[in-house]
């Protein structure tokens, strides 16, 4: 028997604080030497993608999508008080003027940790979201995945 601790976090949201407080739990967590999975699903996604275009083939609905979602995590909006983009901007002023980590920060430091960045398959599939649209050195599985990751889990989070 194994005595590691195991800390699983679903990310379903695309709002910025809340995937910020996913990767500042999961990199706590790896601090304290539990192994750690996020899986990214739905608007989570938006936080593994590339700030930068990338071509790829497309249909018309992939196409909608991918110019609806932010490219990467620090385009993502607040959930409460975005105020049209005003919101994020001002968050971010505070994270700075606190010398805290932004969230591009935070996901480096989970790669660092070696956190396990799992990207959903099957919502890339609904959102067009193609592999070179997402981070270098992530995961890539099902829903089955996490769940074995989870069974194990000391902490299961839902964000």
């Amino acid at each position: 028997m194994t005595n590691t601790k195991k800390t699983t976090i679903v990310l379903f949201s695309g709002d910025y604080d809340k995937a910020m407080a996913a990767y500042i739990i999961a990199n706590g967590a790896a601090a304290y030497d539990h192994e750690v999975t996020i899986f990214h699903t739905f608007w989570g996604l938006n936080a593994l993608r590339k700030e930068e275009s990338i071509p790829v083939e497309k249909g018309f609905m992939e196409k909608m999508f991918g110019k609806m979602m932010p490219k990467g995590a620090d385009k993502m909006g607040l959930s409460k008080m975005n105020f049209g983009g005003f919101g994020p901007k001002m968050i971010k002023g505070v994270i700075k003027k606190h010398n805290a980590l932004t969230l591009p920060q935070l996901i480096e430091m989970a790669h660092e940790q070696e956190v396990k960045l799992v990207a959903c398959t099957m919502t890339m599939d609904l959102l067009g979201l193609q592999k070179e649209e997402l981070l270098d050195n992530i995961e890539y599985a099902g829903v089955a995945a996490y769940l074995a990751d989870a069974q194990d889990g000391n902490v299961n989070l839902f964000i």
